[in-house]
């Protein structure tokens, strides 16, 4: 059996299954509260499947740790050498506005390195899965396709896909700058790590410190599986071990052959945000 097959197995599962209580409630005249702080907003839909997702995981492999966005408690994260990471709902904003761009993530962490990662768009029925390391595959309703990312290297010719809640003036100069003139809206790390892992678009810059592991080990490992790249806008990857959860110097993906000419611009324009030293 390849390794992490059973783990994959019982992760897609249960994205799937969370996608059918995220639809449930997206069915509804559901209410949305803000969380403390300005954290962004919750619904139902995130509590319900973050309580569905975290259950299962433990009931699967009660050795492991799991760390998700809705429960407070993180520690499993120092505390345990296989650790799942999990966004219930990735783009609840994007739920709430109701255009179908919200996923739910499920991501597996080794020794503080992601392995694994499911990201299932429920709209639309598409599953985005991977093992780093192994092959990746999208599934939706014309089949079952292998995942592999463009290999467009000039900068000038790249397609960004960029966020439709959260974009940034970052983001306008990092445009400018390579010279990009074809861009994507979409909402969800996981969503816009899937259209570059299926070759349909190749580069996001999230220049912001305002997201979470939780928010890109799944998208990293299904990105990473495709042939792809995520680090932050330094270039350096992320640990998954416990020694933060936010992601301060924000998110950088893409395909590997634009991706050394595309650093030192976004490294230089999260600078000058002042988002890198």
């Amino acid at each position: 059996m390849p390794a992490l097959a059973l783990e994959l197995e019982v992760a897609r599962r249960i994205a799937r299954q969370a996608g059918d209580l995220l639809l449930q409630v997206y069915a509804t005249d559901f209410s949305v509260t803000n969380k403390a702080g300005g954290a962004g907003p919750v619904t139902l839909a995130d509590e319900r499947a973050n309580a569905f997702i975290v259950g299962e995981l433990r009931k699967a492999f009660p050795g492991d740790g799991v760390v998700a966005e809705e429960t407070e408690d993180a520690s499993d994260a120092k505390r345990f050498e296989r650790c799942w990471y999990v966004d219930p709902l990735d783009g609840t904003q994007e739920f709430v506005n109701r255009n179908g761009e919200f996923a739910v993530h499920i991501g597996l962490a080794v020794e503080g390195r992601p392995a694994l990662g499911v990201v299932y768009r429920a709209v639309g029925d598409v599953l985005y899965s991977g093992v780093v390391g192994g092959q990746g595959f999208v599934e939706d309703p014309q089949g079952r396709r292998v995942l592999r990312v463009s290999d467009v290297a000039d900068p000038a010719a790249l397609r960004l896909v960029v966020s439709r809640s959260h974009r940034s003036s970052a983001t306008d100069a990092v445009v400018t700058r390579l010279g990009i003139t074809r861009e994507k809206e979409s909402g969800s790390v996981g969503v816009k790590c899937g259209l570059l892992a299926e070759a349909r678009c190749d580069l996001y810059v999230h220049a912001s410190d305002k997201s979470y592991r939780w928010d890109n080990c799944a998208p990293e490992a299904v990105l990473r599986s495709a042939g792809g790249i995520l680090t932050d806008l330094a270039g350096v990857p992320y640990r998954y071990d416990g020694s933060e959860l936010q992601n301060r110097r924000g998110l950088l993906a893409c395909n590997a052959a634009a991706f050394d000419q595309v650093l030192p611009v976004v490294s230089q324009v999260a600078r000058e945000a002042g988002l890198l030293p």
